[in-house]
């Protein structure tokens, strides 16, 4: 007995992609001492871009300027958005524990440089995107206070026709690294109890510099690797080692779910390269 799929059945209603943890420094100088993360970016846009793809949106889920500074910002944007105006995109920007509430305001949004917490809504056509502050200025970890998660509760009790996907950049799902755990969301709990039985589809997170997924109020967790640098998920537990190379997230989200793919920007060797209907003729052949 055989079955085919119709792959007009897993066509998404929208397709995100995520950038995390870019780590932009000034021109001239290198993160770490030997990382240009300006480039690695570069990269992850120009890969975007060349795909075609119909992109509703780009979300930049934190630590976007290493050290906080206005300049980096500046560089930031300089980058990104002419690219998402050839896409026709939004670009997203979320707070990260790298980055300064007042020169991101500056410099990502033209905005004034105050320091209250970056908390908001966004529609790409019926699909709610929210995103959440969850730094606390000089702390690497996160917490998402009362009435941060009273104004969620508020807005997630009307359902979006399209669905909702939640981003902040703390992940509050465990890292198979034992040191990142020391930095994660507090009392995810309290977030936990929010989603639960709401429309968000996905969760997208930062901060770990590793791919990975979880669960949280029975909503999939993803937390998306850096366009930075990596972090390496086997190793001694008490070690904590950056690794050359980066990754994003491509987010396709349907009626009732959401999928996560992460996208390495190393330059891959390409194996073979068949459409549909070559696919299904190497098929009947076997």
């Amino acid at each position: 007995m055989s079955s085919s799929l119709d792959p007009n059945d897993f066509t998404p209603s929208h397709i995100l992609i995520q950038l995390s943890d870019t780590h932009i420094v000034r021109e001239g100088e290198l993160l770490h001492g030997r990382v240009d993360s300006h480039a690695g970016l570069r990269t992850a846009l120009e890969q975007i871009e060349a795909s075609t793809l119909k992109v509703g949106a780009l979300l930049l889920t934190g630590d976007l300027a290493d050290s906080g500074d206005l300049v980096a910002y500046q560089r930031l944007r300089d980058l990104v958005e002419p690219v998402a105006e050839r896409l026709g995109a939004p670009v997203l920007y979320a707070v990260g524990n790298h980055d300064a509430r007042g020169p991101f305001r500056a410099g990502l949004l033209g905005a004034e440089p105050t320091e209250e917490a970056y908390d908001y809504v966004h529609w790409v056509d019926d699909l709610r995107i929210i995103v959440l502050d969850t730094t606390e200025p000089g702390e690497h970890g996160g917490f998402l206070g009362t009435a941060q998660l009273r104004w969620l509760a508020d807005e997630l009790a009307t359902p979006a026709p399209g669905g909702t996907v939640l981003a902040l950049h703390h992940p509050p799902v465990p890292s198979p690294i034992a040191m990142v755990n020391k930095y994660l969301l507090a009392e995810p709990a309290n977030l936990a109890d929010v989603l639960a039985g709401t429309d968000v589809r996905i969760v997208l997170t930062g901060h770990a510099h590793h791919s990975s997924a979880g669960v949280i109020g029975g909503v999939p967790v993803w937390v998306a690797g850096a366009t930075a640098y990596s972090a390496r998920t086997l190793g001694p537990a008490d070690r904590l080692t950056g690794m050359v190379g980066g990754e994003y997230t491509r987010v396709d989200v349907y009626p009732d779910s959401a999928v996560a793919t992460a996208i390495p920007l190393t330059p891959t060797e390409v194996i073979y390269d068949v459409t549909l209907d070559e696919i299904a003729q190497l098929s009947a052949a076997h």
